[in-house]
């Protein structure tokens, strides 16, 4: 069932395109087993690696997958469009309308160029995208403090070593008060990724690098990619806080571990844990990779949390679909009583489905500011 699945839009596209056109069998067959292949592109991605979420094809290879499968689903999603207008249009009065090939072989086409712009998209270096938060309690000393938020950067074949490299130039020239990072760092196993992953220790800002897990981590051996990352100089706050000081004012930056932790054995997030011991007065900036848990964070007096995993839902409409995944969070700035939340739309992006449309990635720099 799990390689049919994927196989369907393949199936819809050669019903609906490929076995009516009035092609030489021959090219029939041979477009036939190209779409097959495309869509098997996770099953492949196992057989390479062992798991669906790290591909270990050469990049170009990675890329091409990415570019066929998303045109494939752009296709399909196309041709139903197109097939429902028909069959509304077939009960109306007046109707009967048929969708002549001519439709069909455009709506492969555009799906060809959408889905080669939506990859071009996926694998550029994030644009700056300034976001500001007003804080009640906000200490006078951290008005103006600055935040870079990293999420979801998923370093691969995909978003290699060269990828991570101008990231982290780019991040580090933003000069920033502080970086953090929400999860999902890698895809892959440290034997294959410790070439990519040696920018990270270049990150640097005056009040540190810090972190939470994201669900990939636990793929991957957890534990070592946790010493690794700590050897890079990236601290985690694995339901745990540290204390930012300004003269006798103070900031608590906490995070909890992934929801996702107890079906791989670990600690699943606990907020109070986390802040166990942090000073009572002072406003709490909360990292935690996915958003669900917005809400119990605000009911605990969280003033700030920065989340990922959604990817933005990398296509607009789609958007929608991962928000009902999410507690209704996907992209963007929320106000959930007196926390603010923001969602990143991702760094990078899962080298299984690296697509984006109206939904760019972004470095996202934060501005705390004291609000009466």
């Amino acid at each position: 069932m799990i390689r049919l699945i994927p196989s369907l839009p393949a199936v819809y596209v050669i019903a609906r395109v490929v076995w009516p056109s009035p092609w030489p069998l021959a090219l029939k067959l041979s477009v036939i087993v190209l779409l097959l292949v495309a869509s098997q592109y996770h099953l492949w991605s196992r057989l390479s690696s062992g798991s669906v979420f790290a591909p270990e094809f050469p990049r170009p290879v990675v890329v091409l997958f990415n570019w066929m499968f998303g045109a494939l689903a752009l296709t399909a999603a196309m041709l139903l469009a197109l097939d429902a207008s028909a069959l509304i249009g077939g009960v109306l009065p007046g109707g009967g309308w048929v969708v002549a090939m001519t439709w069909r072989y455009a709506a492969g086409l555009a799906a060809l160029v959408l889905a080669a712009l939506a990859v071009g998209q996926a694998l550029r270096v994030p644009p700056l995208k300034d976001v500001t938060v007003a804080i009640p309690d906000l200490p006078h000393g951290f008005d103006g403090y600055t935040i870079l938020h990293l999420s979801d950067l998923h370093i691969s074949r995909l978003f290699d070593m060269r990828w991570a490299e101008a990231v982290v130039a780019h991040a580090n020239a933003l000069r920033t008060d502080l970086i953090v990072v929400t999860g999902d760092f890698i895809d892959g196993s440290l034997a294959s990724r410790r070439s990519d992953v040696a920018p990270l220790r270049a990150l640097t800002a005056p009040d540190g690098v810090w972190a939470v897990p994201g669900n990939h981590e636990y793929f991957f051996d957890y534990e070592a990619w946790m010493r690794h990352l700590a050897g890079l100089g990236i601290r985690m706050l694995a339901n745990a806080h540290t204390v930012l000081r300004r003269a006798d004012e103070a900031l608590v930056v906490a995070g909890v571990t992934d929801r996702s932790a107890p079906v791989t054995g670990h600690p699943g997030p606990d907020l109070a844990a986390a802040l166990a011991g942090a000073p009572a007065d002072a406003p709490v900036v909360l990292l935690d990779h996915q958003p669900g848990n917005a809400a119990r964070s605000a009911a605990q007096g969280v003033r700030l949390q920065l989340s990922g995993h959604t990817h933005g839902g990398m296509i607009r409409g789609l958007d929608r679909l991962v928000a009902r995944g999410n507690a209704g969070f996907v992209s963007g700035a929320y106000q959930i009583g007196g926390m603010r939340l923001y969602v990143s739309n991702g760094t990078g992006l899962w080298p299984g489905f690296a697509l984006r449309l109206g939904r760019p990635s972004e470095l996202t720099r934060i501005t705390l500011r004291t609000s009466s």
